[in-house]
């Protein structure tokens, strides 16, 4: 900022250093963020297998009933190329998706090449073994923060946005657009909303969906199935929350990144954050 005496600059004074992010909110992020980093490479191989995504209850060769496929096929040249259809629109993924080249320079077809998978072969099973483990992890722990959160209050305080937050969410908007970002106690509204939207409503469906797909569970509850509409449109949904995941993970890090990273990891390391020198005459 600039003296307005001489004009010369002068260092905006730092912000007090309070205790922000407790124990178990940084013990459950970084579990999350483990679980879902293999979640998703062991869930691409599992979609290796049928590459493709339904509405409703069956699919195969009497149904017409898919929104989504990737693969590879034979160009009118005698070449190959990948290939998205998506609701009966091709677009030409050639050298991305749906062929890939093996170790051996052998093309493929595969919807997702070798390094975005686990393992990075074509390994069902073993994809499958460590899809589900991270999955009950992955559900353990929501199912712990939720518990915790609602004992310690930090659901209603500090995620779900009240009436006030509402009304700020267009000066929220406008600040993040300028990239002005305020360094609080509390977390903003838009986070508020991503967090609670994640939390709240993305984490749970995946959880939903992925057991509405278990032969064993859909055996014992049906409905749960029925009320996603079925087990193929279950397994569509289930991507799209992946997708949905993926896309608040990318926003998240961009974030981070423009509010200052060294502040916002020390804050989800340790759990101390520096607010802006406002908030120190506040508290």
């Amino acid at each position: 900022m600039k003296d307005s005496e001489n004009g010369a600059e002068t260092k905006a004074p730092a912000g007090k250093l309070i205790y922000k992010q407790t124990l178990p909110t940084r013990l459950t992020h970084w579990i999350w963020a483990f679980s879902l980093f293999f979640l998703l490479l062991s869930g691409l191989q599992i979609f290796n297998a049928h590459p493709a995504l339904y509405i409703g209850d069956q699919s195969g060769f009497a149904f017409d009933n898919a929104v989504l496929r990737i693969g590879g096929e034979r160009t009118p040249d005698a070449g190959r190329r990948g290939f998205v259809e998506l609701f009966g629109t091709k677009f030409d993924t050639s050298g991305w998706l749906g062929l890939y080249r093996d170790d051996n320079g052998i093309i493929q077809n595969r919807a997702f090449p070798g390094w975005m998978t686990i393992p990075s072969f074509y390994d069902l099973a073993t994809g499958r073994v460590v899809h589900f483990f991270f999955a009950w992890i992955f559900a353990i722990t929501l199912v712990t923060w939720l518990a915790a959160s609602l004992l310690s209050g930090h659901l209603t305080r500090d995620i779900l946005p009240r009436w006030r937050d509402i009304r700020a969410l267009p000066r929220d908007l406008a600040d993040h657009a300028r990239l002005r970002f305020h360094h609080k106690r509390e977390y903003n509204v838009l986070q508020k909303l991503s967090y609670a939207g994640v939390l709240l409503v993305l984490m749970p469906l995946m959880i939903a969906t992925g057991l509405a797909m278990s032969p064993g569970f859909n055996a014992a509850a049906p409905w749960l199935a029925d009320i996603l509409g079925g087990r193929q449109t279950a397994r569509t949904i289930h991507f799209v929350v992946m997708l949905l995941l993926v896309g608040f993970f990318v926003i998240h890090i961009v974030m981070v990144l423009a509010a200052g990273p060294i502040n916002e990891l020390r804050s989800i390391i340790t759990g101390w954050y520096r607010t802006d020198a406002a908030e120190k005459k506040e508290h």
